[in-house]
């Protein structure tokens, strides 16, 4: 029964791994478009575990711009990746950043930015 019960914790084990998390956003506006420069920490493990990419969201849930990550950052912790051309709405004062894990999905809390 021990060995039966260890095998379920260690089977359970990668839905309590640590979440892709935004550290930290910076954008600039240029014109009507917005660069965002997003910094992820992910403890990425390899090809099979990592942080693959983040998207904008509009405060009514609508998707602006998404990045996607085509590789694991190991050895770089925590990252930054930037996308440009984002058209912000006219009247948003504010958007959501949301990491995505390959293996773990969405992470529970998108980060609220303040657009200047």
């Amino acid at each position: 029964m021990k060995r039966l019960v260890a095998l379920l914790i260690f089977v359970a084990a990668p839905a309590f791994a640590d979440p892709a998390v935004v550290k930290h956003v910076v954008a600039s506006q240029s014109g009507a478009k917005w660069r965002f420069d997003v910094s992820i920490l992910h403890p990425d493990s390899g090809w099979d575990h990592y942080a693959d990419g983040w998207k904008i969201i509009a405060p009514d849930g609508s998707i602006l711009g998404q990045r996607s990550l085509a590789h694991p950052h190991e050895n770089e912790q925590p990252f930054t990746r930037s996308v440009t051309g984002i058209t912000i709405p006219d009247g948003v004062t504010h958007v959501f950043i949301q990491a995505n894990c390959l293996t773990d999905g969405e992470t529970s809390e998108p980060y609220r930015f303040d657009l200047k």
